[in-house]
């Protein structure tokens, strides 16, 4: 008979692990983020026709 007591803590076990791996990386990535330099933004005029000036 299958000891599903067993396979569930290792169940459980594996999905906890999965979790902490995606919770740091997440953490990592906004580090990364937080550390990087500001972006250049600028805001873009349409030009105007010619023909209208």
């Amino acid at each position: 008979m299958a000891d599903y007591a067993a396979m569930y803590k290792r169940l459980f076990n594996s999905a906890t692990d999965a979790i902490a791996i995606l919770q740091k990386a997440q953490q990592d990535t906004e580090e990364m983020y937080m550390a990087s330099p500001e972006p250049d933004i600028r805001v873009l005029e349409p030009k105007k026709p010619e023909d209208d000036e």
